[in-house]
Formats: structure tokens, C-alpha cells, sequence
């Protein structure tokens, strides 16, 4: 597993962007989070050793631009670079989350075709309105390995009319930092049943910081809330059998 971030900053975007943890983080060390700046790692991926091989092995899950959004227009200037060391490093697995996927043919690269094996999207949807508004796009595009994000996840959310083939995994989570929003545990179940019924992979990745069960709040603190979702048992993988049927429905 590794980390690269292209560049870093981001301009707020939608509701889930309220109490953004870059922002937040930036803020500790004075910096202004909304400049999107090119980072000096912007070449990692290519970088070499004196032998000639390069830094980052394989294989590898690169978990990419986690500190801006990959589509962010202010990008556009660097995306097409970023593709081409994405395309040079077939070898590794690049991953990563955007709430911009309406902006997904800028910069594409014109080798793109039916999307690149070893690039896996992920799409936030905080709430049902940006659900509705982003997944129909986000399931007509040609891209190989597809994930839904509902994280921070603001309210109850019906996925099931973008569930089955082409989503490969749904992550859920609640929101973090003193002025989380709630999230409550029986939207985590929901999502869950969703998943179930349509045979796709469910993680809940973590609780946030105000979680709501059996009508009680909890505050929980940063490092227990991957912990506390762990303990629900609520995320769920479909058995062969299971994923066998759903492939041929």
C-alpha cells in the first residue's frame, strides 16, 4: 500500500465537504487548503533508484490524491502527466475518490478506451440528492473497476437502483472532527440489506465522531471509530455462491 498525492488542496463541493479533514488539518499549520498547489511528489510513481528500478514496487494499492480530488478543475494543467505515469505503471493498482465525476472526460487520456485495468474510481455520495444526481453518469462511463463511497454519509440512502454489475464494493462511514454531523446506525444496516440483496461487497469503514444507536448518541473518538465499525459485524462479503447468481441475474 502506498500513497501518492499529485497535487493537494481542494475547493469545498458539495454538503459532505462541510468539515473537510484537509481543510481542518491545513488549518493546524496555518495554510489555506482551497490553493490547489502541485506537489513535489507529483513524480513518485516513476521515481528511480540508481539501479535503474523504481522506488515504488509492485504490486501495489496506490491510494491516490486523498488530500484534493483527482477531477478538480484547477488540475487540468497536471492530469494529463498524472495519466501518463498511471499508464507507465501498469504494474500498480491506483485508487482513488472523487465527488467530481461529471468532470470525468476532462484530460482523459486518448488511449483510454473501456478505462485502464489498474485504475479503480470511487464516487461520493453523501446524501440521496447527490446519489441520484452522480451515479447514473458514474455507471454509463467506461471505467473497469468502479466503487460507491457514502462517507461522510449524511442521511438514509437508497442505492439499490445503482447496485450489481459494474460496482465492485459500496463503503459507507461517519463524519469526523469536533463538528461531525451524525450518522446513525441503522442507515449503516440499510445500506447493508442494499448490499446483500444485490450481492455486492459492504465495508463499514468507521462510526464518525456522533453516532447514533437505539436512540442513544455516542461520541467516539478518532482512533476507536474504525474499531466500533468493526465490532457492528455489519460488513459483509458475499460468499461464491452468492456472487456466482448475482452475475447471472
Amino acid at each position: 500500500m502506498a500513497d501518492w498525492n499529485p497535487w493537494h488542496g481542494c475547493q469545498k463541493y458539495s454538503e459532505g465537504c462541510m468539515h473537510c479533514y484537509v481543510y481542518r488539518r491545513d488549518a493546524s499549520y496555518e495554510l489555506d487548503a482551497s490553493k490547489v498547489r502541485k506537489n513535489k511528489a507529483f513524480d513518485d510513481p516513476i521515481a528511480r533508484k540508481r539501479d535503474g528500478s523504481y522506488k515504488l514496487s509492485s504490486p501495489a494499492m496506490v491510494y491516490t490524491c486523498f488530500t484534493s480530488d483527482f477531477f478538480i478543475d484547477e488540475a487540468d494543467q497536471w492530469r494529463a502527466d498524472a495519466w501518463r505515469m498511471i499508464k507507465e505503471r501498469s504494474d500498480l493498482s491506483f485508487f482513488f475518490i472523487t465527488k467530481r465525476i461529471l468532470r470525468f472526460y476532462s484530460e482523459l487520456p486518448d488511449d483510454w478506451g473501456n478505462g485502464y485495468t489498474n485504475v479503480t474510481i470511487g464516487v461520493t455520495c453523501e446524501n440521496q440528492a447527490r446519489a441520484d444526481e452522480r451515479l447514473p453518469f458514474f455507471l454509463s462511463l467506461p471505467i473497469k473497476h468502479k466503487t460507491l463511497i457514502c462517507e461522510p454519509m449524511l442521511e438514509d440512502i437508497d442505492l439499490s437502483p445503482y447496485l450489481g454489475g459494474p460496482i465492485e464494493q459500496v463503503v459507507i462511514g461517519g463524519e469526523s472532527g469536533p463538528n461531525a454531523r451524525l450518522m446513525r446506525y441503522e442507515w449503516a444496516v440499510h445500506i447493508q440489506q442494499q448490499c446483500i440483496a444485490a450481492s455486492v461487497p459492504f465495508s463499514f469503514k468507521q462510526t464518525g465522531a456522533n453516532f447514533e444507536k437505539d436512540g442513544r448518541i455516542y461520541r467516539i473518538a478518532r482512533n476507536e471509530q474504525m474499531k466500533q465499525a468493526r465490532k457492528s459485524g455489519l460488513s459483509w462479503t458475499p460468499s461464491p455462491i452468492d456472487q456466482s447468481n448475482a452475475d447471472q441475474t
